[in-house]
């Protein structure tokens, strides 16, 4: 099935048509007939399904039925990037229509958010504490609110803002169309969504907490003191083109991007205590290519929408096995492939043992010349084949395997 096909309208097409969509994805194919209609929506899919045209689309063409100049749609995100992100969607898909948004989200000043809003707005894409601090100002009315989205809801409980988020649901009317996204279901959010939402339809494209097939997911076994000497290794070969890696801390991802400099590999640090020009601006040079590796904490693993990722690299395992989804969803994103390299000291077994059990998968031991025996063990994996469904995947160039030793080759 293609876009025409869903009844969109002429200027929506012809935006689609300009960005070189055809064919819907299975999440937009689902939700964009029922979110026409009306109706409530709870989705929950794997991260780079195309979920925000799934909701930024339908959004639109309704909005059409009338066009008063006052604030009818706000979207929540969890994230600066990923709000900046939803707001360039608006922006690309409604280009031919006469909406104006704006984008609501801390670290910066409030004063431009603020004139954009009072000169009039009809879309709204804020993270929750900067928004409710405006709302506590008398600042934005959420009084004529038709349309509400809550995306990454469970990243949004993570980050601790279920408490922001509960005060402005309070605010909004009673008569709205509430869209409710999410990757993962915990209790929390579960019955975050039952308060929300009145009779949704429920839309599910692959079971929770699922993993892109087409990553290949591997996981090295490695002491703490030895994670940067193979990193860089890995690095140094050359198709690993465009690699994101992931750290727990702040000053951990600093640490890293000082390594790698260190050793003439152009690196850019992304995190919370950046501002918000230095993030936009280390986003740009990743996105150009002047930048080879970004180093993220959690912070950015829902607010990247970069293509051609190959690598992702969790140079520290997440702590929260629902984060490792979302990671390494930054690669292989819109049917490309792509691979995620996962370092595992013994500190952190507990950590694969959650994520080994939340995506049902048992992620494949390489080898290599850093190799903790130590590490391998704690996990009680040292006997453990790869699974049947992913045997000979996962070994880009520099990889070898024979049936007694695999080896890590160095380029």
């Amino acid at each position: 099935m293609s876009f025409q096909q869903l009844n969109l309208t002429e200027p929506l097409q012809r935006a689609l048509t300009q960005q070189g969509y055809i064919t819907p994805t299975p999440i937009q194919l689902k939700s964009i007939p029922d979110l026409l209609a009306g109706k409530d929506l709870i989705g929950i899919a794997q991260t780079g399904t195309g979920k925000t045209a799934a909701f930024v689309l339908p959004i639109l063409q309704r909005m059409t039925e009338k066009y008063p100049r006052v604030l009818r749609v706000l979207v929540l995100a969890p994230t600066r990037e990923l709000a900046a992100q939803i707001g360039d969607s608006f922006a690309a898909y409604g280009q031919f229509l006469k909406f104006k948004h704006t984008v609501i989200f801390g670290g910066v000043g409030q004063g431009p958010q603020v004139n954009a809003v009072s000169r009039g707005v009809d879309i709204v894409i804020a993270t929750p504490g900067r928004l409710l601090d405006l709302m506590n100002q008398g600042k934005v009315s959420l009084k004529d609110i038709e349309f509400f989205v809550l995306d990454e809801a469970d990243r949004m409980l993570d980050m601790g803002f279920i408490h922001d988020i509960k005060k402005i649901i309070a605010r909004l009317p009673h008569k709205r169309q509430s869209l409710f996204f999410s990757a993962t279901m915990p209790p929390q959010v579960s019955q975050l969504a039952h308060q929300l939402l009145r009779n949704p339809v429920r839309v599910e494209v692959a079971p929770q907490a699922t993993t892109v097939e087409s990553v290949k997911q591997c996981v090295f076994f490695v002491d703490p003191g030895a994670k940067e000497k193979l990193l860089l290794e890995l690095l140094l070969q050359k198709h690993l083109t465009r690699v994101l890696v992931f750290t727990r801390t702040k000053h951990r991802a600093n640490d890293v991007t000082s390594y790698l400099r260190d050793h003439n590999v152009k690196a850019v640090a992304i995190h919370g205590n950046k501002s918000q020009g230095a993030r936009k601006q280390a986003l740009e040079n990743f996105k150009s290519g002047r930048t080879k590796v970004l180093v993220a904490t959690d912070i950015a693993a829902r607010g990247i929408d970069v293509e051609d990722i190959s690598h992702v690299i969790n140079f520290e395992l997440p702590n929260e096995p629902e984060s490792y989804v979302h990671r390494i969803g930054r690669t292989a994103r819109a049917g490309a492939e792509g691979t995620a390299y996962s370092f595992c000291s013994a500190e952190e077994r507990d950590f694969l043992k959650d994520i080994e059990r939340l995506i049902r998968l048992k992620l494949e031991v390489m080898q290599h010349a850093y190799h903790s025996n130590q590490a391998q063990n704690a996990v009680g994996s040292a006997a453990r084949p790869p699974p049947r469904n992913q045997r000979g995947r996962g070994h880009s160039r520099g990889f070898r395997h024979n049936q007694n030793r695999p080896h890590f080759s160095r380029h």
